[in-house]
C-alpha cells in the first residue's frame, strides 16, 4: 500500500511539472508572437533601415534593397535622360515616405521614381547606396551621378539624404527633393550647408 501511495505521488509530481512546463513554453510562444504582431503593426514610415536617428534622415527602407557595389543595370539609358525626366519633377512637394509624385516624394521615394520610370532597379533607402556604384570626387562627378549627404545630423555619418548631379561646370548642382526651405523637388548648388553634410559622390552609368 505504501509503494502504491510513493508511485501515486510521483506520478502527480510529474503530471505537475509537465503542465508547468507545457504552460511556460506557450507563454513564451504568446510572448514571442505578440512581438511579432506589434512589429507587423508598426506603420511602413516609422521603419527604418538603420536603429537610430530615423527622424534625423530623409528616407526609410521601404521595400528594402541592399544591392551589391556595381550591380545596377541601368540597360541602355542615357544618363541625360534620367535628368531630363527628374526636371519634368520640379515642385512636386515632399512627403515622407512616398514615392508618389500625386501626393509627393522623400528623398530616395523621389531617386526611386525617377529610376524606375526607366525600369531600373535601385534600392529604395538612401543608406542602401552606401555601397553602390563607383565613388568619383565631387570634382569629376557629372550629370546622371548620385550624390550623397548625411541626415540633418551631420554628426551621424552615415547616408540619409541624396540627389541626382544635374551640372558640374561653375559649380556641382543636384537635383533632390529636400524636407527644407523648399519642401519639395528643386535644384541645388553644392553650397556650404551642403559641403558639411556631402559624404561622397557615384557613378551608376558606365
Amino acid at each position: 500500500m505504501r509503494i502504491l501511495i510513493i508511485v501515486l505521488v510521483l506520478l502527480f509530481a510529474g503530471w505537475q511539472a509537465a503542465i508547468l512546463l507545457t504552460n511556460r513554453k506557450n507563454s513564451e510562444g504568446g510572448q514571442l508572437s505578440t512581438t511579432d504582431s506589434l512589429q507587423a503593426k508598426i506603420p511602413a514610415h516609422k521603419k527604418d533601415s538603420i536603429k537610430a536617428g530615423w527622424n534625423n534622415l530623409d528616407t526609410i527602407a521601404k521595400n528594402h534593397l541592399a544591392l551589391p557595389a556595381g550591380s545596377i543595370d541601368t540597360k541602355n539609358v542615357q544618363p541625360q535622360q534620367v535628368v531630363e525626366f527628374a526636371k519634368t519633377l520640379i515642385g512636386v512637394p515632399y512627403l515622407y515616405a512616398s514615392t508618389d509624385p500625386e501626393k509627393g516624394f522623400d528623398c530616395s521615394g523621389f531617386i526611386t521614381y525617377v529610376f524606375n520610370h526607366f525600369k531600373i532597379v535601385v534600392p529604395r533607402s538612401s543608406i542602401d547606396f552606401t555601397n553602390v556604384g563607383k565613388e568619383v570626387s565631387a570634382a569629376q562627378a557629372k550629370e546622371g551621378d548620385l550624390i550623397l549627404f548625411t541626415g540633418t545630423d551631420s554628426a551621424e555619418k552615415f547616408v540619409g539624404h541624396m540627389g541626382i548631379v544635374v551640372s558640374n561646370t561653375d559649380t556641382l548642382r543636384f537635383i533632390h527633393s529636400t524636407s527644407g526651405k523648399a519642401h519639395g523637388v528643386t535644384i541645388t548648388p553644392l553650397n556650404k550647408y551642403y559641403q558639411g553634410r556631402y559624404v561622397k559622390a557615384v557613378r551608376l552609368f558606365p
